[in-house]
């Protein structure tokens, strides 16, 4: 009997061992708070100090000019934060305010308003919403010294319950924002607002390494499997490129690539030009950018931006934990059974990249399609962008998903932050995942106990 049992846990750690490294040779070993922000393992040492350059203009604050601090000045003058840390905590996830708390540094609220017009049907081609008028694409809710900021974001909840076949209840949250304080006049009538926490940073250089062609076959499978699953891609606006193509980052895969996706959250959360993107964040009924002086022209030049490119692609996986744990099996198993890997999918190469050789042809485990798939009513944000509805969300990668309590002191999950555990994130699916919520449903007590050991071990 012991040999049977020795044997079994020789062949589950072999089975297991390449999953340990979710990041495949990037993966790194590290624990505790500072999990999600060390370099990828297999960067050599010659290139680390590109990696701390980049995580400086990463971690440290701009400020307003004209400043002492020219590589740093620029800020605002309306913006969300002044460093890209603040919402990306320990380049990690974002929250929700707390219970009577004001402070939404790592929340913002996207806006826009539906295409009407024959031109701004046209200008979905190139920005995949149109920006409200007055207050633009996102709200910022913050201003320098005596600026107004655009208002003031309100956060209060909605409840409601879930019951497992076994009477088991799980009490659910949903976010209602309003925007009070509106220092530049009223909103559009049919304006739409959607709330948006910050993702973490892990693994993003390896998901940009993603051949297209390995999404589409993925989208492809799932459409002849034929199980309600079928997930496709954003295509949206390459600024560099000047042409349409697969989107994969931000909560509606609406960016193509890092640069821009960085070079995008610079100017909308911190107010700074580059030369992505040269215009400044205020609208024709904000004169603030024209009153204020800036940080020259880009803000963001275009060294600090390949710096930060090259630390938000390096920013390494931590590796699973607790694989040969008999409850995480079994969990695994469950997550199988109930359909989940279909959208979630664990095992993806990356391709051949000479100009980043840390990330070549690593065989990693994101559990993710990087594809927007249908996740009902109750997720929609009824905002679309690009090709995406507004019930359509990018399947989230679950890698690291274990460590958000160690690195960020709370475990809040999904775009808006409103999952205040891995169980009620699971109960939000809908649409194409509401079978695998249904048979999650169905689970006793000690079934959910292994499915959340087993996404815990991620």
């Amino acid at each position: 009997m012991k040999y049977t049992v020795l044997l079994f846990s020789v062949f589950a750690s072999l089975s297991f061992a390449g999953e340990i490294k979710s990041g495949g040779d990037t993966t790194t070993s590290k624990q505790g708070a500072n999990a999600f922000s060390q370099p990828a393992t297999n960067l050599p040492l010659s290139e680390r100090i590109d990696f701390s350059v980049g995580n400086s203009f990463f971690r440290n604050p701009w400020v307003s000019a004209p400043a002492s601090t020219d590589a740093r000045d620029g800020l605002g003058p309306l913006f969300n934060t002044n460093g890209c840390q603040n919402c990306h905590i320990k380049d990690g996830r974002g929250h929700l305010p707390l219970a009577g708390d004001q402070n939404t540094v790592s929340l913002l609220i996207r806006l826009s308003i539906p295409a009407m017009t024959d031109a701004q049907k046209k200008q979905l081609i190139l920005s995949g919403n149109i920006p409200e008028p007055t207050y633009g694409g996102q709200l910022q809710d913050f201003a320098l010294p005596g600026e107004k900021p655009e208002g003031r974001i309100v956060v209060n909840f909605d409840y409601h319950t879930e019951t497992f076949s076994d009477g088991h209840t799980v009490e659910l949250r949903k976010p209602k924002i309003t925007i009070d304080d509106l220092n530049y006049g009223a909103m559009h009538s049919e304006t739409q607002m959607s709330a948006r926490i910050a993702p973490p940073m892990i693994g993003l250089g390896l998901l940009e390494s993603i051949p297209d062609a390995t999404l589409l076959a993925i989208a492809e499978q799932q459409r002849k499997e034929n199980k309600a699953i079928s997930g496709r891609p954003n295509y949206v606006w390459d600024v560099v490129q000047e042409k349409t193509v697969i989107g994969r980052f931000g909560w509606k895969a609406g960016q193509p690539n890092l640069m821009q996706q960085n070079a995008a959250a610079f100017n909308g959360d911190l107010g700074l030009t580059s030369t992505l993107f040269s215009d400044e964040n205020c609208s024709v009924a904000q004169d603030l950018c024209q009153r204020l002086p800036n940080g020259g022209q880009p803000e963001v030049t275009e060294k600090i931006l390949n710096f930060v490119e090259f630390y938000s692609q390096h920013l390494a996986v931590p590796m699973r934990r607790n694989l040969a744990d008999p409850l995480v099996q079994h969990g695994e198993v469950l997550f199988q059974e109930a359909g989940c890997a279909s959208c979630h999918q664990s095992t993806i190469q990356t391709a051949e990249r000479k100009d980043r050789p840390a990330l070549s042809q690593q065989t990693i485990h994101p559990y993710t399609d990087l594809l927007l798939h249908d996740m009902g009513q109750g997720l929609a944000d009824n905002r679309g962008e690009f090709l995406a509805t507004g019930q359509e969300w990018r399947t989230a990668p679950l890698w690291g998903i274990g460590y958000t309590q160690e690195v960020n002191g709370h475990t809040e999950f999904l775009h808006d932050g409103r999952a205040r555990t891995e169980m009620e994130a699971i109960l939000w699916h809908g649409g194409e995942a509401k079978n695998s919520k249904e048979a999650v449903l169905g689970f006793n007590a000690s079934q959910r106990a292994a499915l959340i050991a087993f996404l815990k071990s991620l």
